[in-house]
């Protein structure tokens, strides 16, 4: 089994991560642009505990629950998915806040 690696890099509009190891699965790259670089390792967690999600399911899903009210869509553009909030309207910024918090309470200290 190939290994899944999370990318980074820090552009104007801020931090961009990307899956590389998922398309060696035959799924498609996730990719998470637009982060405040706060909240970067944060994210290459949750993109690590998506990627296995991916990895792991009979079919792409589009919508994975990594922890009750942790609930993350999974919009496909091309190759690649990009997590968004499951609710239509919501914050992605303060979502993606959240989420971090949600998933790893210790992102709050």
């Amino acid at each position: 089994m190939s290994e899944v690696r999370i990318t980074g890099a820090e552009g104007p509009d801020g931090l961009s991560l990307r899956t590389e190891g998922l398309s060696a699965r035959g799924r498609p790259e996730l990719a998470v642009s637009g982060l405040p670089p706060y909240l970067g390792h944060g994210w290459a967690r949750v993109l690590g505990a998506l990627a296995g999600r991916v990895a792991a399911a009979p079919e792409t899903p589009a919508e994975v629950t990594l922890a009750p009210g942790a609930v993350v869509r999974l919009r496909r553009s091309g190759d690649t998915l990009t997590p968004v909030p499951p609710a239509p309207g919501a914050d992605p910024g303060e979502w993606r806040r959240e989420l971090v918090v949600r998933l790893f309470p210790e992102a709050s200290a």
